[in-house]
């Protein structure tokens, strides 16, 4: 072999070891990108509308007075509970005895005098049919009698009102609830018309607030509801949809919706804010993910598939639904059996190489997939 031969040969043989020394140093210079993988889960989901809103007392009353007179007694003070049919305060009752004490006297005598009326025109009228009384004796007669008549139901009509009078200078709690707030001291005199005390029930309580527009066919009476109250992080109160209103307001175009709540306890306070999670349908068979697989970007949420047995990941644009609970509903773009990258999928492009991982950074058993 000549000389140029021998060196012809010499360099084809260097270059092919250069080339394979690149390679070598692209592979290791691209490795496989290690990731966490989760599969795509097919679940029942409760489709659920969030709302903020307030507690409100179902029964609140600002008991004012019915008649005048001293405030004599307070039986029940602030913050107290009080039965249905319990006395709170006591307005001078004793008058008010006396009152229907004087009633009955009245109603007595015109009592009287109506039987004497009564008698005065029997003999009247007996002794016109001897024509010993004349017309007009018998005309006057029938005249006190009527007058008679009047006198009495004037006593009745007098003595109701004193009863009334009376059981009013009782003021009691119309419905079971709590003494909110009491405004009035003992030996105030009170005229009628003038609030004494809060009333204001504490089991049941309901919540208040307002969806959207969009969601009002949606909605019905018995619909559960969770509701969740900043002193008790983490606590969930259950209630169902007891009124839901009839008309759209004009000024935020939402609907306003009400729930009741047990309150056995009194935990719950009117004036609360509340959040509440209300679920208004159900649907089988949808696809999630989670969260933290979805990744926003220009053209929409993009996640990465798992495919040739979790050895490549594929790029797949989304449709994105709700998310339920860190888990993200998919509409389109992922089907049954599908495995995404939950993470390490940041720095990733279309087809790239990718290693699975357990959560510590140990490795798995490759996951079958196909595209």
């Amino acid at each position: 072999m000549s000389r140029a031969c021998r060196l012809a040969l010499a360099l084809c043989v260097s270059a092919a070891l250069g080339t394979g020394c690149q390679r070598q140093r692209a592979a290791v210079e691209s490795p496989a990108h290690a990731v966490v993988l989760a599969p795509v889960e097919v679940q029942d989901v409760d489709e659920r509308v969030a709302a903020s809103g307030q507690i409100l007392a179902k029964q609140r009353a600002d008991v004012a007075a019915q008649v005048p007179g001293e405030v004599t007694a307070i039986l029940v003070d602030e913050g107290q509970p009080v039965a249905e049919g319990a006395v709170v305060i006591e307005i001078d009752p004793e008058r008010r005895a006396l009152d229907l004490t004087r009633a009955r006297a009245r109603l007595s005598e015109a009592g009287s005098g109506l039987l004497d009326a009564q008698r005065q025109a029997q003999r009247t009228h007996a002794l016109a049919k001897r024509q010993v009384a004349s017309r007009a004796q018998l005309d006057q007669a029938e005249t006190a009698l009527d007058a008679a008549r009047s006198r009495v139901q004037a006593a009745q009509a007098d003595l109701g009102a004193a009863e009334r009078a009376a059981a009013d200078s009782r003021v009691a709690a119309r419905f079971a609830g709590v003494i909110g707030r009491r405004l009035v001291s003992r030996g105030e005199y009170v005229q009628p018309g003038q609030k004494l005390f809060e009333l204001v029930s504490l089991d049941p309580v309901e919540v208040e607030f307002a969806l959207p527009e969009a969601d009002a066919s949606r909605l019905r009476l018995g619909l559960p509801l969770d509701v969740g109250v900043a002193p008790y992080p983490g606590e969930v109160f259950h209630a169902e949809v007891s009124m839901v209103s009839p008309e759209i307001d004009e000024r935020t175009r939402t609907l306003r919706v009400k729930a009741v709540l047990a309150n056995p306890e009194g935990r719950l306070r009117p004036g609360l804010f509340a959040r509440a999670d209300l679920g208004i349908a159900r649907r089988s068979n949808v696809l999630l993910v989670p969260e933290e697989a979805v990744l926003q970007r220009s053209d929409g949420a993009v996640v990465f598939r798992a495919v040739d047995n979790a050895t490549r990941a594929e790029r797949r644009v989304v449709e994105l639904g709700p998310i339920h609970a860190g888990r993200a509903e998919i509409r389109s773009g992922l089907a049954p059996g599908d495995v995404v990258v939950l993470r390490g999928h940041a720095q990733l492009a279309d087809g790239a190489q990718i290693a699975a991982r357990n959560p510590d950074g140990s490795p798995v058993q490759p996951v079958a997939n196909t595209p």
